[in-house]
C-alpha cells in the first residue's frame, strides 16, 4: 500500500487579528461596499454618456465583475488572510508582482472613502442649510465641485471614519449589518415605487433614441465608455471586502466564497433595475427641454442629487426625504468599510515586506492596525484637493480597482499549476478558460477608462515604486523581500503595453462626467490611431500573451511554499 502525502492544513491564527466575523458580517461587508454612492449617481452618469443603452452597459459590466468575483472566491477560501487581494500575486509570482498589484489595491481602497464622503456632501448640498457646499458646473465643465466649506465638511467626515474604525472590527461588522440592510432596502423600495407610480416607457426612445446617434460604432463606444466613466464598474466594486477581512473570518473556507458570490449577485440585479427605473421615472418634459441625454449634465439639481431630484419632481416627497437620509447612510457606510479595508491592505503589504513595519502594529486590546488606519485616511484626504467631486474621482478609483483585480486571475492560474493540492473550498469551473478570459476583460475595463486615467495610474504606480524602494533602503521593514525578477519578467512589458495601446487607441478622455481629460489634451493620447474593435482585438491578443508568459515564469513550488508558510506551515517531521 502506497502512503499518501498529508494534505496541507491552514494556520488560521497566523495574522494576530481576532477571527470573529461570520458569514453575514462578511457578505454584508461586501454588499455594504457595493451599495454605496454608485446607486445614487451611477444611473445619471451612465445615462448622460450612453443614453438608455446604459442598461446594456450595466449588464455587460455585471457579467465581467461576476467573473472576477468567482476568481476571488477561490483565492479567498484558499488564502483567508488580511488584505488578501494585495497578497495573492505575491504568493504566485513573488515580490515585484506583489508590490505592483498590492499598490493598486491600496490606492483604490484609500480613494474610495473620499469619493463616498464627496457623495455625502454633494447630496446634502440640495438642502437649504448646505447650499454653499457644492458648486454647479461652470461653462465648459462637465462636473461641479465642492466649495471650500464642502471640502471642510468632507475632511470632518473622514475624521469620524477614523474614530469609528479605531473602536474595533467586531463593532464595525455588527453595525455594518444594520447599515447594509437599510442600504439594500432603500434602493429596492425606490425600484418598486418608480415602477408602480412614475414609469414612462416612452422615455427609452426619447432624447435621440435608445442608442446614441452616429452609427453602431458611436453607440457601442458610448456604452463601453460608460462602463468605467459612468460609474458602472465603480458601483459594482466592493465584493472583495469579504476577502480583505479574511484574516478576521471565523470560518473563512466556508464563508468567504459564499459572501463574495452572494454579494455581487444581489448588487448586480439591483443596479440593473435602478438604471431602468431611473430612465423611466424622469419627467418627459425634462428630457424634451434638454433635447439630448448628454445635456442632462447641465441640470445642476439633477447633477447634485439625481434620484432625490427625480422623486421630488414626481411629487414623491416622502421618498425624496428617505433618499436624502440614505444619501448619508449609503456612501457613509461604504466609506467606513473601505477605510477598514485599506488599512488591512496596508497590513498585508507590510506582512509581505513592501511598506514600513508600522503598518502591522495593532492595538493590544482591539487588534486594530491604528497606524494603517490613520495613514490611509491622510492619503484619502489628499485626493479631495485635485478631485473635489464624485464625477472627477470615479475613473481613478475604477482604474486602480480593476488593475488590482487583474492580478487575481494571474495568481489563480499560476497557483492551479504550482500548488494544485492546496485545499480549495470553492474551485472556479473551467479555470483554464475563465482565468485568462477574466484577465482580458479586466484589461478592457482599464482601457475603456481612457488614456487620461491609464497615464495617471502609471504615474501613481511609479510613485508607489519609489515609496516602497525608500522603505527598503531605510530598512523600515526587516522582512523586505528580495525582488523576484525571474517570476515577474512579464510585469514591465504588461504595464508598458497597456500604456502604449491606450495611447494609440480610441479612448481618450475619461468620459463625459469626469475623468482626467487634462492628460488627454496635453499628451494627445487615445485619439484613435488604432481604430475601435481593432484596438480591442490587439488588447485581447496582448493580454493573452502576457497571461501565458506569466504562467511560464511563475514562482517555483519551493518559493511558493516559503511565501505561503504563514497560512500553510510545513508539516512537522
Amino acid at each position: 500500500m502506497v502512503a499518501t502525502a498529508p494534505q496541507p492544513t491552514q494556520n488560521l491564527e497566523a495574522e494576530g487579528l481576532k477571527r470573529d466575523v461570520g458569514l453575514l458580517g462578511l457578505m454584508w461587508a461586501s454588499e455594504g461596499s457595493i451599495i454605496g454612492s454608485g446607486w445614487l449617481f451611477g444611473a445619471l452618469a451612465a445615462l448622460v454618456i450612453a443614453g438608455p443603452a446604459a442598461v446594456l452597459g450595466w449588464i455587460v459590466a455585471s457579467g465581467i465583475v461576476v467573473l472576477l468575483a468567482l476568481v476571488h472566491a477561490e483565492l479567498g477560501g484558499l488564502f483567508p488572510v488580511t488584505g488578501g487581494t494585495s497578497r495573492f500575486p505575491h504568493y504566485a509570482f513573488g515580490s515585484l508582482a506583489g508590490a505592483t498589484f498590492g499598490w493598486f489595491a491600496y490606492i483604490q481602497a484609500a480613494t474610495v472613502a473620499p469619493i463616498e464622503v464627496l457623495a455625502v456632501v454633494q447630496y446634502a448640498s440640495v438642502a437649504s442649510w448646505a447650499k454653499g457646499w457644492y458648486k454647479p458646473p461652470i461653462v465648459g465643465a462637465s462636473v461641479g465641485t465642492l466649495s471650500g466649506a464642502g471640502i471642510g465638511v468632507a475632511c470632518g467626515l473622514m475624521v469620524v471614519f477614523v474614530i469609528i474604525n479605531l473602536i474595533g472590527i467586531r463593532w464595525l461588522a455588527n453595525s455594518n449589518t444594520g447599515i447594509t440592510t437599510w442600504k439594500v432596502l432603500v434602493p429596492a423600495l425606490t425600484v418598486i415605487v418608480f415602477l408602480a407610480f412614475k414609469f414612462h416607457g416612452s422615455n427609452f426612445s426619447a432624447g435621440g433614441g435608445f442608442f446614441l446617434p452616429g452609427g453602431f460604432n458611436d453607440a457601442a463606444k458610448g456604452i463601453l465608455i460608460a462602463i468605467p466613466g459612468g460609474g458602472i464598474v465603480f458601483s459594482l466594486l466592493g465584493f472583495e471586502q469579504a476577502v480583505q477581512l479574511g484574516g478576521e473570518s471565523a470560518r473563512p473556507q466556508r464563508d468567504l466564497p459564499r459572501a463574495v458570490i452572494g454579494s455581487i449577485i444581489i448588487g448586480a440585479i439591483l443596479y440593473v433595475l435602478l438604471q431602468v427605473v431611473f430612465i423611466g421615472a424622469l419627467n418627459p418634459a425634462t428630457i424634451a427641454h434638454y433635447k439630448t441625454w448628454a445635456n442632462l449634465a447641465k441640470d445642476s439639481a439633477l447633477g447634485a442629487a439625481p434620484f432625490y431630484t427625480v422623486a421630488k419632481i414626481a411629487a414623491l416627497g416622502w421618498l425624496a426625504w428617505i433618499l436624502r437620509v440614505d444619501a448619508v447612510i449609503s456612501p457613509g457606510g461604504t466609506g467606513l468599510i473601505y477605510l477598514t479595508s485599506a488599512s488591512r491592505i496596508g497590513f498585508g503589504l507590510s506582512r509581505n515586506g513592501y511598506v514600513p513595519k508600522q503598518f502591522e502594529s495593532t492595538n493590544s486590546r482591539t487588534k486594530i492596525p491604528v497606524f494603517g488606519v490613520i495613514v490611509t485616511a491622510i492619503i484619502g484626504l489628499l485626493f479631495l484637493l485635485p478631485f473635489p467631486s464624485w464625477g472627477s474621482l470615479v475613473n481613478i478609483v475604477t482604474g486602480a480597482s480593476v488593475l488590482m483585480y487583474a492580478g487575481a486571475p494571474l495568481a489563480l492560474g499560476a497557483l492551479r499549476r504550482t500548488k494544485p493540492n492546496l485545499p480549495r473550498s470553492y474551485r472556479l469551473p473551467a479555470a483554464g478558460i475563465l482565468a485568462p478570459l477574466s484577465f482580458v476583460l479586466a484589461n478592457f475595463i482599464v482601457y475603456w477608462a481612457g488614456w487620461g486615467t491609464v497615464s495617471l495610474l502609471m504615474l501613481v504606480l511609479l510613485i508607489g515604486y519609489g515609496l516602497m524602494a525608500l522603505s527598503t533602503v531605510l530598512h523600515l521593514n526587516p522582512n523586505a523581500p528580495k525582488l523576484d525578477w525571474g517570476a515577474s519578467v512579464w510585469i514591465f512589458p504588461y504595464l508598458i503595453g497597456m500604456t502604449l495601446i491606450s495611447y494609440f487607441g480610441s479612448f481618450g478622455k475619461s468620459g463625459v462626467l469626469g475623468g482626467l481629460g487634462v492628460f488627454a489634451d496635453k499628451w494627445i493620447g487615445g485619439q484613435g490611431d488604432l481604430p475601435i474593435w481593432w484596438d480591442l482585438l490587439a488588447l485581447a491578443v496582448f493580454s493573452l500573451v502576457v497571461y501565458f508568459m506569466a504562467m511560464r515564469s511563475r514562482l517555483p513550488e519551493a518559493d511558493v511554499d516559503k511565501y505561503v508558510a504563514d497560512v500553510y506551515p510545513p508539516p512537522v517531521a
